[in-house]
């Protein structure tokens, strides 16, 4: 659904323009964001979100969205910085946002004005910077966001099949941020407003950097197999990715290095996590909550955040095809209570607020306020999940914060209504009672969606993810506790297809576990190896890197249709290509249970 958005001044969101630069008194930026998304003041938006927050500390700061890269002259729209430029392909892989996991061309782009596809190029990160070195050649590039930050060693890149090298070579950049980005930021630019020189910056914690040398051995440096070792031996890609998944935690992380030819890449430990108080006054931040003013057409995806509320950020579940803990981190890092209430009122103040919250949450919404409970053994924790393979004893899950939240919510004038559509983790809500009955008696429209990706176990042991079980105690619980509150409502499950470790006969079981239960799947995803995770090293190298074993993996277009037809199998046009699946791997037996009449949902 649309909404008519009141006019706004452009004064009130950061200069895309010298214009608009001078209409503040600024004849000279400090910072200049480059950014392959259109301009949306909103804290969903990271491009935004670091401007405003360079912005509260005084800084002059501008931003030039999706500019044209064809040439160098939409590059130079805001003149030369003082300080550098900061460059980020956007909320998206930019090779993820422009090709379907076929690998054909997407015809859309929901962060892009009318939805259209083609407002920046493919590896955005690489291409922006390289035009900013055309215009300004002595001017320092900083590149970041999700792209630069999970290409930052040398990563297999689905697109080309082969291993390429870290983005911060490919771009020529002279500094890489990885994870979050506001800690190294905000230090990078006070340790410049000091005098530091931009070349002797070397040290800052979520940073990477080139070096001509290799840093002095010693026992807090890891050092990677080369780029040109990972590039040739899929055992040594494994070998990389094992070594650099234990340097993940900020609490005993140490420097990585990793050679590339001649030269090094020099990644710092991650940075520290935010602690409440900083987080708290990120999202006190004044955004404008809408696009710029120029754009005369809707975003998709601003559309879809507008009414949203994000309480938290970081995940440690760990599932092996997602990149949130790579990037934002496992360390779940929460808003105060008080914090988001005063956001929700700001935002039922807003004159196109019609009272219905999209959503509360955040990348799993029942994680807000939880932590590990045992500080010394968190420092030097080295899992990858705290759920998987069984759930930390360390781990704090108390969910009185979490329901109190969304009761709190439900009570704020001008609030309607308060939906929670960020994924949930059905095996953390078995410990969490009060959050599942709040979910389910006011925070459910009927239809609630989850995530188990797959449901036999040998499967969802290679995604990291509960299995078969523990989704079946959620789906009783979840009914029961409707019943209590007298409303009929359903789980829509989501499915991915083509994932590692799954063969047709691993779909045709999770198929009749749908149909027995009365459930049809609405939507399923293909699996997209996507630089970083544990999934793609697995998909690359065809073995498990911590174990060894070799891991089953579907490779043809033609399988992985077939994977997903079989989800699909109460659709009509799907039958052909069912009955094709379950001849090739010898379960013509499960046709006359699938194709039988249909059980109602």
């Amino acid at each position: 659904m649309k909404h008519a958005r009141p006019k706004q001044s452009p004064s009130r969101f950061l200069p895309i323009s010298l214009s608009e630069a001078k209409a503040r008194g600024w004849n000279e930026l400090d910072v200049i964001f480059v950014s392959g998304d259109a301009y949306v003041d909103h804290p969903s938006f990271g491009v935004p979100l670091l401007a405003r927050l360079l912005e509260s500390k005084g800084l002059r700061v501008g931003i030039i969205p999706q500019p044209d890269w064809r040439s160098k002259e939409p590059f130079m729209a805001l003149g030369r910085p003082r300080l550098f430029f900061a460059v980020a392909a956007g909320a998206m892989d930019s090779m993820v946002a422009h090709y379907t996991p076929a690998r054909k061309l997407r015809r859309d782009d929901a962060y892009t004005p009318g939805n259209r596809h083609g407002a920046r190029p493919n590896r955005a990160t690489i291409i922006y910077t390289s035009r900013l070195k055309e215009a300004y050649r002595d001017v320092p590039v900083v590149i970041g966001g999700i792209e630069a930050s999970l290409r930052r060693f040398a990563h297999y890149d689905f697109w080309e099949d082969k291993v390429r090298r870290s983005a911060l070579f490919d771009a020529k950049a002279d500094l890489l941020v990885y994870g979050m980005g506001e800690s190294p930021l905000l230090e990078l630019v006070q340790r410049l407003q000091k005098g530091e020189a931009f070349a002797s910056i070397r040290d800052i914690r979520g940073t990477a950097y080139p070096s001509s040398t290799a840093p002095e051995p010693d026992a807090d440096l890891v050092e990677l197999p080369s780029y040109e070792e990972v590039a040739a031996d899929k055992a040594a890609y494994a070998k990389s990715f094992r070594l650099l998944s234990g340097e993940q935690n900020p609490g005993c992380a140490k420097t990585v290095i990793q050679r590339h030819a001649q030269r090094y890449l020099v990644c710092n430990p991650p940075a520290w996590p935010l602690d409440e108080r900083a987080l708290d006054a990120i999202y006190a931040l004044p955004f404008v909550k809408a696009p710029h003013p120029g754009y005369k057409e809707a975003i998709p995806a601003y559309e879809q955040i507008r009414n949203s509320i994000t309480t938290h950020r970081g995940c440690f579940g760990g599932c092996a095809f997602c990149a949130i803990t790579h990037h934002q981190g496992k360390t779940i890092q929460s808003r105060s209570e008080q914090s988001v209430l005063q956001e929700l009122e700001r935002l039922a103040a807003f004159p196109w607020f019609r009272g219905s919250v999209s959503d509360l949450g955040g990348p799993t919404a029942n994680m807000f306020g939880l932590s590990c409970g045992n500080a010394e053994a968190g420092a030097k924790c080295r899992r990858d999940s705290c759920l998987f393979p069984k759930i930390c004893k360390n781990l704090v899950t108390d969910d009185a914060g979490s329901s109190r939240l969304l009761a709190k919510a439900r009570r704020i004038s001008g609030v309607k209504n308060v939906a929670v559509s960020s994924g949930v983790r059905y095996d953390l809500m078995e410990r969490q009672p009060r959050y599942l009955r709040e979910l389910v008696s006011h925070h459910v429209s009927g239809l609630l969606k989850v995530a188990p990706e797959h449901l036999t176990d040998r499967v969802t042991s290679v995604m990291r993810k509960p299995g078969h079980d523990c989704f079946d105690r959620f789906r009783d619980a979840f009914q029961k506790e409707s019943a209590k509150a007298g409303k009929r409502q359903f789980i829509v499950p989501y499915f991915i297809s083509g994932h590692p470790g799954c063969t047709l006969s691993d779909m045709v079981d999770l198929a009749l576990m749908l149909k027995r239960w009365g459930m049809r799947v609405e939507q399923v995803q293909d699996f997209t190896p996507t630089p970083g995770t544990l999934s793609t090293c697995i998909y690359h190298t065809g073995v498990d890197p911590f174990t060894g074993e070799k891991v089953y993996v579907a490779r043809t277009d033609r399988e992985k249709g077939l994977q997903k037809s079989l989800l699909l199998y109460h659709v009509p046009e799907e039958r052909k290509n069912c009955l094709a699946a379950l001849k090739e791997c010898g379960r013509e037996d499960a046709a006359a249970e699938l194709f039988g009449q249909n059980n109602r949902r």
